[in-house]
Formats: C-alpha cells, sequence, structure tokens
C-alpha cells in the first residue's frame, strides 16, 4: 500500500510491506501522530491501540526510511539513521523520499498518515 506523510511543510511518500502488521496500520489511516525524536536515531509516535504481530519474525534491523513498529512499547518509529537487530522491531514500510522534511530534533510535531488512493 502507498503512503503518504504530511508534516507542516513537506509530504513524503513510501509503502507499506503486506505483513499483519503493516495491513493493521493502514486499517487505522487517516492517522494523525505527534513525531518525537528517540535517541537521535529515529521519530516515534503513540498509536491509538497496539497493532497484531502475528506472524511477524521476533526482531529485525532497521535502516534508514524504515517504518515500524517497537511492539513491547506500542509505538510507531520512522528510523533517520540505521539500527542495529532490536528483540519486537517489526518492520512495516519504507519511506521513498528524502527525510529532510522530517521534524527536528527540537520538538515534536504533529504529522499525517494516509493512504495514497
Amino acid at each position: 500500500m502507498d503512503i503518504r506523510i504530511t508534516t507542516g511543510t513537506a509530504t513524503l511518500t513510501g509503502t507499506l510491506n503486506d505483513s499483519t502488521a503493516a495491513r493493521d496500520l493502514a486499517a487505522m489511516l487517516p492517522l494523525t501522530v505527534a513525531l518525537a525524536d528517540f535517541h537521535d536515531t529515529e521519530k516515534i509516535a503513540d498509536l491509538p491501540r497496539t497493532l497484531r504481530t502475528a506472524g511477524s519474525p521476533s526482531g529485525a534491523a532497521a535502516t534508514i526510511g524504515d517504518i515500524a513498529d517497537y511492539a513491547p512499547w506500542g509505538n510507531l518509529a520512522i528510523f533517520y539513521r540505521d539500527f542495529p537487530h532490536a528483540a519486537g522491531l517489526v518492520v512495516l514500510g519504507h519511506i521513498d523520499d528524502p527525510l529532510d522534511a522530517l521534524p527536528g530534533t527540537e520538538s515534536d510535531q504533529a504529522v499525517t498518515i494516509a493512504a495514497v488512493a
């Protein structure tokens, strides 16, 4: 599924994979979340509910642009730096555009994630 992430100043495009967890996220769209910086590696946001992760690997590594769910906390993550394998990390998809438009580290910013029709 193709998605669009809209910040205050730009729009990023991406693609969700066909996993159970990604389809569960897609069912929530459109969705507005507040992205916060986490360890200078990723932007994280709380989701309205925990994603179903049945059939997902027990963990994954993330690369720049990956959209993921950190199942132990139930939060959405967008990685702007590579991250080593972590138990409970479920990759949901990938952002296709450069990540320059993501909010800076100084404050949280609302973004809207929507399916592309």
